[in-house]
């Protein structure tokens, strides 16, 4: 994985060959772009291009004017102590130093000079002898994919991944300049998406004057954004795709305001005060149906919901299943529920890690569920000792017939109770279960099938964990009498619950 803080927010003011072979000319590009940078909140570099034209032309072409680029880079050359020169101009005046190598001599340069990072231009995305050299370097490494294929891409990504390198790769477009219907700004999506960890750039060719693109690739998470410079004087004109400073400075501010207007990644955002108070006069308080007395439970029909709220006040907001209210003070008809007058216990954590571990029992039960899984948890002496007495059913169908799935952790009991209208066979799909019916204890294993008849009391527990199907007459809600009251008398014993079969391969939170 690559070292992201390397690339973020890093604008590469790329040079090329617009030094126009004219090393006081270079210094001053340099020197503009950076006058027009002050004020921005960004990391900056600047980029030179190496090649050892000695090498890189061949003997039978050195001199030739008739190959665009054999004459111009034999027009621009500099020598060693010139290329020094602009890099040593850059470094004082604060830049990230990146040079491009186009041959491994001129990697050799490169360290030599003390370059912080290496550029792998798209026409050397892929130049196996080129890389291997650039490797040896032992810098952070860009690379422009341009032109590259997919499965290029891969092998470049593993063979820099193997060796450990920070890598950013850059979504390029290798056309100059680039027209908007050819800039495939979704590549970056994809390649941030396929190469999960490894920053993505862009370097861009569209028109100097285009301020869009760079919002677009911002917004789309690019770090790294790259535009070639120049300054046109009377000597020395301009390239189609190169910007002059004041043209960068419009693709700063134009940078700075999309990152503005996307906030902060990676975390949920600062919620204001006034966009809290905004939000709170919308929504709607808890207000008394009836009088209530002080320690009375708060039931779904002895309160409403209604604005305006007042200050302290509980919001529907604050109501769920897993919040039990409860009055704390005597409550009039029509009064708002408050700080003051109510407190409430929450059950969620407690009921999360319940749904964790029946997740877990599950998946290692391998027992195939139903899409749709509406869950019922059966906490009979309340949800803290939910460990010790209870068990949760998975309801499935309940017409003339009836399925169940019971999940029980290990060491849980469901307690004594019995069935007046309804007859139930239990089928021990996972684990042991130890079942009393009537007071006659045996343990059944996986394949057992256990008929309990209407009127017979019976309780079951495991050790192990188990997984029992039910299959029975027609539940009926009032149909389950207990030998214990004080479970008869306990209206708040279920919990229910709905989830998707994919809860199973997603993190509960």
């Amino acid at each position: 994985m690559s070292d992201a803080s390397v690339f973020d927010k890093l604008f590469i003011f790329e040079m090329a060959n617009n030094h126009m072979g004219d090393v006081e000319h270079g210094i001053r590009v340099i020197r503009e772009h950076h006058d027009v940078a002050q004020g921005f909140d960004f990391r900056f570099a600047f980029k030179l291009q190496y090649r050892h034209l000695d090498t890189f032309i061949h003997p039978a072409f050195r001199g030739r004017t008739d190959f665009k680029y054999v004459k111009r880079f034999s027009e621009t050359r500099l020598d060693a102590s010139e290329l020094r020169a602009m890099k040593d101009e850059m470094v004082r005046l604060g830049f990230v130093a990146i040079c491009t190598p186009f041959d491994e001599k001129s990697v050799d340069l490169i360290e030599e000079h003390g370059f912080d990072i290496i550029k792998i231009a798209s026409c050397s995305f892929n130049d196996w002898p080129l890389l291997e050299r650039i490797a040896q370097a032992d810098k952070p490494v860009i690379a422009s994919t341009a032109g590259a294929a997919l499965e290029d891409i891969d092998k470049v990504v593993a063979f820099w991944e193997h060796r450990q390198r920070d890598l950013c790769l850059m979504h390029c477009v290798g056309s100059y300049p680039t027209p908007p219907n050819q800039l495939e700004l979704n590549q970056i999506d994809f390649l941030r998406s396929r190469y999960a960890g490894i920053p993505v750039g862009y370097s861009t060719h569209e028109d100097p004057a285009d301020t869009d693109a760079v919002k677009i690739a911002v917004s789309k998470g690019a770090v790294a954004l790259e535009r070639h410079v120049g300054v046109p004087t009377d000597e020395y004109g301009m390239n189609a795709y190169s910007s002059t400073p004041e043209q960068i400075r419009a693709w700063l501010v134009a940078a700075r305001t999309a990152h503005e207007m996307c906030g902060v990644s990676g975390r949920r955002r600062e919620i204001s005060e006034k966009e809290k108070s905004d939000l709170r006069g919308l929504q709607r308080g808890v207000f008394a149906v009836t009088r209530m007395s002080d320690g009375e439970k708060m039931g779904e029909n002895k309160v409403f919901y209604a604005i305006p709220n007042s200050p302290g006040q509980y919001m529907a907001n604050d109501i769920s299943k897993y919040r039990k209210f409860r009055a704390t003070a005597p409550i009039e008809k029509g009064e708002a529920i408050l700080e003051s007058n109510a407190s409430f216990t929450d059950s969620r954590e407690k009921i999360v890690a319940i749904v964790k571990n029946l997740k877990e029992l599950i998946v290692q039960s391998g027992v195939r569920l139903p899409n749709r899984l509406d869950f019922e948890l059966s906490h009979h002496y309340g949800i803290d000792k939910f460990g010790q007495h209870g068990c949760a059913i998975v309801n499935c169908i309940n017409r003339e017939y009836c399925k169940k799935i019971i999940l029980l952790l290990a060491g849980q009991k469901n307690p004594i109770h019995r069935h007046i209208r309804k007859e139930e066979t239990f089928h021990v799909l996972y684990g042991e279960v130890e079942i009393d019916l009537q007071g006659s204890r045996r343990t059944y294993c996986e394949g057992d099938f256990i008929v309990v008849e209407r009127g017979v009391k019976h309780s079951f527990r495991s050790d192990t964990g188990a997984v029992l199907e039910e299959v029975s007459t027609t539940h009926f809600t009032d149909d389950s009498f207990y030998e214990d009251e004080a479970i008869t008398n306990n209206s708040d014993r279920k919990t229910l619950m709905t989830f998707w079969i994919d809860w199973l391969e997603k993190p509960i939170k």
